[in-house]
């Protein structure tokens, strides 16, 4: 039996706000999803050990998860940090991203412009899964990768929405997608008591991609740090991917289309 080839990169996922369409926040009524694309030795001795070295550094061991929320709401192992080391936390967090070696691909849903659609709204989190991977084949074809596999990384949210994550997956990487033919794309949903540094990476960049989309306006020195890591095809300024825009006329569908300004 031949061991499969697997690709030089992986992808880890993670989100920004809730897939609910139902009960939508007005202050916050996006959801994103951010693929952080990373080479396996990159990762593995430069990017992950620079986490590490910075949990050793604030907490004396590296069982920390960094969540953004957590770390915000100044919740968990982050309640006892004092004002003054916690700003020296997020700027070493700041940092690491800054100078990690990886690439960005973001997905921002508008979840009230979605529902405004009506009738046959597509699942929000299996839609913006979708979006992603075929941004990501895009990205290894460029790099000459497509024709080997690819795992994809996703944090767990339940059994059942786990469960229907790898359906749909499954279903997109074997002919629903618009080559209509197999993708190279595995699935592995991973929890993040694992405490994987890419997981956690990718937790740390969504939320500054929704604010910048949110706020175009306002001060977002998160996702300055960002912008030049967004994967951008040849040809497109812009890399962001916001489902929908408004349709050109009656017969146009709604499509994904990086955002203008």
């Amino acid at each position: 039996m031949s061991t499969p080839k697997y690709s030089d990169y992986i992808v880890y996922v993670d989100e920004s706000g809730d897939h609910s369409i139902e009960s939508i926040n007005e202050r916050y009524p996006l959801f994103v999803l951010a693929f952080c694309i990373m080479r396996k030795d990159v990762y593995a001795h430069a990017i992950s050990p620079s986490l590490r070295m910075l949990k050793f550094a604030f907490f004396g061991h590296d069982m920390v998860v960094f969540h953004e929320h957590e770390i915000r709401k100044k919740l968990g192992s982050f309640h006892s940090l004092e004002k003054t080391r916690r700003e020296q936390l997020l700027g070493c967090i700041s940092d690491l991203i800054s100078t990690a070696d990886f690439t960005l691909i973001p997905v921002v849903i508008d979840k009230l412009a979605l529902k405004q659609k009506g009738a046959d709204v597509p699942h929000v989190y299996h839609l913006a899964m979708q979006i992603g991977l075929k941004q990501i084949l895009k990205f290894l074809i460029s790099k000459e990768q497509e024709n080997f596999r690819t795992h994809v990384i996703f944090e767990a949210r339940g059994r059942l929405d786990d469960l229907a994550l790898e359906l749909e997956f499954k279903k997109v990487c074997d002919s629903l997608n618009d080559y209509l033919n197999p993708l190279p794309f595995d699935i592995v949903v991973a929890d993040k008591k694992t405490n994987s540094s890419g997981l956690q990476l990718a937790d740390m960049v969504a939320r500054p991609v929704g604010l910048s989309i949110l706020r175009p306006y306002q001060p977002n020195r998160a996702f300055d740090i960002l912008r030049n890591k967004i994967y951008r095809e040849v040809g497109v300024q812009e890399g962001q991917f916001v489902y929908p825009i408004k349709a050109k006329g009656p017969e146009v569908a709604l499509e994904a289309q990086a955002p203008v300004g």
